[in-house]
């Protein structure tokens, strides 16, 4: 008589319990910004635009991080900065995985000629740099978020079509898309109801880490003044006013470590995703 293992038991199985805490901690630190850019607006010390005490004076009680050139409180700016960054990262990764997954899936289930010239379209992509293609675009469309917004889709979107591609791929062929292609199914409903359904888990993980990496391309983009246009309160562009005084350290200090906070969260969190979705990736 053969025995069925519940899925979690299983799971803990095969990964160990020290492998979930990257999944918690990521997850954790991700949660925690969006409380605070959700709640900043009602609890914040100061208004992050407008004067809150002398220029420049380094942190202390009353300013933890003390205050930029114009007075304002570098603390409560880096806190609101959250609800800059952490939207355009969430628009840059549901369009890219839009445009790049129903490009990948349709080349590669359908192949032939329209594969070929959808993926030469993609290496044509890819073979920018990203920083670069994302500044030219950007200088292009002129300087703010929304156009960094577009720049960073058209970086992004190759990305996610080429992983999609690989993924159908390597699901087309096996037996059960065979069955239902003979039993009559049409191949839009093959592609949906029996391909895309086994290709989610690495998109899922690869698009979990790249959220702190847009964070961190849309933070360039702003320090060389093709993001945020001052004064809102952007990450970058906070790196960028903190540069321009770099012995009053304390200016950039704030939105440096947020920056490094979520790209090692988002890090931790794809981590633990993979190790959840695939116990066999350990």
């Amino acid at each position: 008589m053969s025995v069925v293992v519940p899925t979690q038991r299983r799971w803990r199985s095969v990964v160990p319990a020290w492998a979930t805490l990257p999944l918690v901690g990521g997850g954790v630190i991700i949660l925690l910004w969006v409380i605070i850019g959700f709640t900043i607006p009602l609890w914040a010390p100061y208004d992050p635009v407008s004067l809150a005490g002398m220029r420049f004076q380094p942190p202390s009680a009353e300013h933890w991080l003390g205050t930029d050139a114009l007075g304002r409180d570098v603390f409560t700016r880096t806190l609101y900065g959250v609800r800059h960054s952490f939207p355009i990262a969430v628009v840059v990764i549901g369009c890219a995985l839009v445009i790049g997954c129903t490009v990948g899936a349709i080349a590669g289930y359908v192949g032939g000629l329209l594969d070929s010239v959808l993926m030469r379209l993609v290496d044509v992509t890819l073979s920018f740099p990203a920083i670069l293609l994302a500044m030219a675009v950007t200088a292009s469309l002129g300087p703010g978020l929304g156009n960094a917004a577009i720049a960073m889709v058209i970086v992004w979107w190759p990305i996610y079509a080429r992983l999609m591609r690989a993924q159908v791929l390597s699901v087309r062929n096996r037996e059960h898309v065979e069955a239902a292609v003979a039993s009559g199914a049409t191949r839009p409903r093959v592609l949906i109801k029996h391909i895309l359904p086994l290709c989610w888990s690495p998109i899922i993980v690869n698009a979990t880490m790249d959220f702190g990496q847009v964070v961190l391309l849309a933070a360039s983009l702003s320090f060389i003044g093709l993001g945020a246009v001052p004064p809102t309160p952007e990450w970058g562009q906070m790196i960028s006013d903190g540069a321009l005084q770099f012995y009053r350290w304390w200016i950039a200090l704030g939105p440096g470590l947020a920056i490094l906070t979520v790209v090692l969260a988002s890090n931790f969190l794809g981590d633990g995703l993979r190790d959840f979705l695939d116990p066999r990736a350990k």
